[in-house]
């Protein structure tokens, strides 16, 4: 069984990033209990809270983290990088790697490594951002449409399974102005900005609602993407 009020625990209740966290877990959720099972790497696992979302098929769940991350590495099992994960050929029947791809300057050369330590058959789960403020400067190189991720998995010898835009404008909107707002929530602005991330916590969940009956412009609006891939028999 999976815990996501345990994974959701650290985003608070008034954080901006909760709606969205919530969001991006339940795909998570919905996506690791369909495709994960066996033997499963965290690629960039940080305090591998991802753990708490998978399912039950999964029996072992390992981390993955380089010595220089800046978040907590108590819970690191492996240390290497995206680029190098010292295991052996075919070790994983499954991987997940979330919001890493932007912070990669060789995104295809990571691809390429995560398909080497899969099994032949063994699936991937990814989640890739398309519209997302600046974030852990100065390692933030890329933002990905549609296109430009099935040209890249496809390109590094993945077969694309699922790619999933995980919300529409409002959500997309809604968190972008959040985040601005507990930006400037100090000094002579905090008396301003703080009444307004009130007013925008109550907001959030209608943000939600509206996204879901107009889903058919998500894909051009979307915060991020699910993608779930597959490496060739």
């Amino acid at each position: 069984m999976t815990n996501l009020q345990a994974y959701l625990r650290p985003y608070g209740y008034t954080n901006p990033a909760r709606m969205v966290m919530r969001r991006a877990a339940g795909m998570l959720v919905d996506a690791m209990g369909r495709y994960l099972s066996g033997r499963v790497l965290d690629i960039g696992c940080g305090s591998k809270a991802k753990r708490n979302l998978a399912g039950d098929r999964v029996t072992e769940y390992l981390g993955l983290d380089h010595e220089g991350s800046v978040h907590d590495k108590s819970q690191v099992d492996i240390f290497g990088t995206a680029y190098r994960i010292p295991e052996p050929d075919r070790s994983f029947d499954g991987a997940i790697c979330t919001a890493v791809l932007e912070h990669l300057e060789e995104p295809r050369a990571a691809l390429a490594e995560c398909l080497r330590v899969l099994k032949p058959g063994g699936y991937a789960v990814y989640t890739v951002p398309l519209y997302w403020h600046l974030h852990e400067e100065p390692r933030d190189f890329y933002r990905y449409t549609e296109h430009g991720l099935r040209y890249l998995f496809e390109g590094a010898g993945f077969q694309v399974v699922e790619l999933i835009p995980a919300s529409g404008f409002w959500l997309t909107f809604g968190s972008a102005w959040s985040y601005y707002l507990h930006s400037i929530a100090r000094g002579p602005f905090r008396y301003l900005a703080r009444p307004a991330i009130a007013l925008s916590n109550l907001v959030f969940p209608w943000l939600d609602r509206i996204d879901r009956r107009l889903n058919r412009e998500s894909r051009r609006f979307t915060w991020m993407y699910l993608v779930v891939v597959r490496k060739p028999e």
